[in-house]
């Protein structure tokens, strides 16, 4: 939550609309049923209240990567939060396999901010067309991609440059810009996030992005055909 609140801090004096973290960012992406039944959290908790009032001041549209217990199932969700309320939430659809305690979502659902609408595709759901594609139909202008790319070292070498390659393919399809945000960092010394985090215009075009393997920020001004702007 202090990282959250960090950048939040960053966010709204570099006049940020909107800020979208990694998937899984509030408890940790991690695969085992421990883990997930330890730490996931009702929308309407007292835990996830307790994040929440501490968001409350800031001013940007925060798209945070949650793990959300509802109805007695576990679901890989980004809650979009504004003033330390949930104004919705995107549930992961396309699982990988060792995601199996999650519950697959099935709706392909868009959000407004400043003006634009943004839609949400979480990490491999990028590799599926017609989940950016579904987004785009609702009228999306942006796609927010929240990711967990920490791999075994050789996977994450091998796999650097293919995220934003399978990135491009969706935004050359749709002419939608996209938002990717990921995890860079070691764990255990067997694992290796190379990020990448960027901006990405509807061409392919990367505009802003943080470096390889560093934590940091990428802030970028997205202007749609409407000539509004975040």
């Amino acid at each position: 939550m202090q990282r959250v609140c960090d950048y939040a801090a960053d966010a709204d004096a570099a006049g940020v609309n909107l800020m979208v973290l990694p998937e899984c960012f509030l408890q940790g992406y991690s695969l085992t049923e421990e883990h997930v039944r330890r730490q996931a959290l009702a929308i309407d908790s007292p835990e996830l209240n307790a994040v929440l009032e501490q968001l409350a001041g800031v001013r940007q549209t925060l798209v945070l990567g949650a793990i959300e217990l509802a109805g007695g199932r576990y679901y890989n969700t980004a809650l979009i939060i504004l003033a330390g309320r949930v104004l919705g939430t995107y549930r992961k659809r396309f699982l990988i396999s060792g995601e199996t305690m999650f519950t697959p979502g099935d709706a392909a659902l868009v959000f407004d901010c400043a003006g634009v609408r943004f839609g949400i595709n979480i990490c491999s759901d990028t590799r599926y067309p017609q989940a950016a594609a579904e987004a785009a139909d609702r009228g999306a202008q942006v796609l927010l991609v929240p990711a967990q790319n920490m791999m075994s070292r050789d996977k994450a070498v091998q796999w650097q440059h293919r995220h934003n390659e399978i990135r491009r393919q969706r935004v050359r399809e749709t002419g939608m810009w996209l938002v990717s945000s990921d995890v860079t960092g070691e764990r255990d010394g067997t694992h290796l996030g190379l990020g990448p985090t960027c901006v990405m215009d509807p061409t392919g075009r990367i505009v802003a992005e943080v470096p390889v393997g560093e934590t940091g920020m990428a802030v970028a001004e997205i202007v749609v055909p409407t000539s509004r702007h975040i």
